[in-house]
């Protein structure tokens, strides 16, 4: 287990290494939102969790994902590529004419279930696959990751209503809460607490986590659905940024592209927070 969780922990630290570089060469990109998920993702995608395969990204039976914070797309894409969906090497045409990865995520992309980008998009979107794989009576699930600000769009909770109405418990959101958004703090543009709170209203089973915690965010994503009868919320608290300090909770660092001077004293602090002692 230990020996497992390193591997985890140097995956992470890989994926942000890579998302950096990718967002300095591109000149665009979500620094902030990408790093603040880079936890979740590594823990989706590597701690098997997720039931997908590089070699049949179609298979019929396998898990969907939707990013719905579609500005994070830097952040699914060197996951994708790091676990094999297409050539690292592609990486470095992100946001290039006629690229497939473009700013938000494309199908054109193996794995990537919806074009996403338009906040309010992905849960209603993994609503409906939700919806259709119960009625199919299929096994596969429909995970989604959302940023906290982005449930200020009220499309979120209509899509919560009828997952609850319809029992969807093959419905996981996954809440990357970092308190920050473009403008300021989620807190002071329009207030979300209390959240875990507003969700069981909406007849969600509800559990809080740190985001940043591999063994925690494995607890909960390997022993699903946490309620019978359920769709299950996971409320992820996070920090924007995290893993680089001079860029860690900052709204400035939103969609700042570093430097390459702050690349690299970000990569050089990155290696180090990973280097076992």
């Amino acid at each position: 287990m230990a020996q497992d969780l390193l591997k985890l922990k140097r995956q992470a630290t890989d994926i942000r290494k890579r998302n950096l570089r990718l967002i300095f060469e591109a000149h665009h990109g979500h620094t902030g939102g990408d790093l603040s998920a880079a936890d979740i993702l590594t823990v989706l995608y590597f701690g098997g969790v997720l039931q997908v395969d590089p070699d049949h990204p179609k298979a019929p039976d396998r898990d969907r994902f939707f990013m719905s914070k579609g500005h994070c797309s830097g952040l699914l894409y060197t996951t994708l590529a790091l676990a094999g969906f297409f050539p690292e090497a592609e990486l470095s045409t992100y946001m290039q004419p006629l690229s497939r990865l473009s700013g938000h995520p494309s199908t054109h992309v193996p794995c990537v279930e919806a074009n996403t980008g338009a906040l309010g998009h992905g849960l209603p979107i993994a609503t409906g696959a939700a919806l259709a794989a119960k009625l199919d009576g299929t096994p596969w699930r429909a995970f989604v990751l959302t940023g906290d600000g982005e449930l200020q769009e009220g499309s979120n909770w209509e899509a919560a209503m009828i997952a609850a109405q319809q029992e969807l418990e093959n419905l996981i959101c996954i809440v990357d809460r970092n308190r920050l958004q473009m403008m300021g703090r989620t807190e002071r543009i329009s207030a979300l607490e209390p959240l875990a709170e507003k969700w069981r209203a909406f007849g969600w089973a509800v559990c809080e986590v740190d985001g940043h915690d591999h063994v925690e965010l494995l607890e909960h994503l390997t022993h699903l659905p946490v309620a019978k009868g359920k769709p299950t919320c996971i409320i992820a608290n996070t920090c924007k940024g995290r893993g680089v300090s001079f860029i860690e909770d900052r709204a400035a660092c939103h969609h700042r592209v570093p430097t390459e001077a702050e690349l690299n004293a970000a990569l050089e602090e990155l290696d180090a927070a990973c280097t076992i002692r």
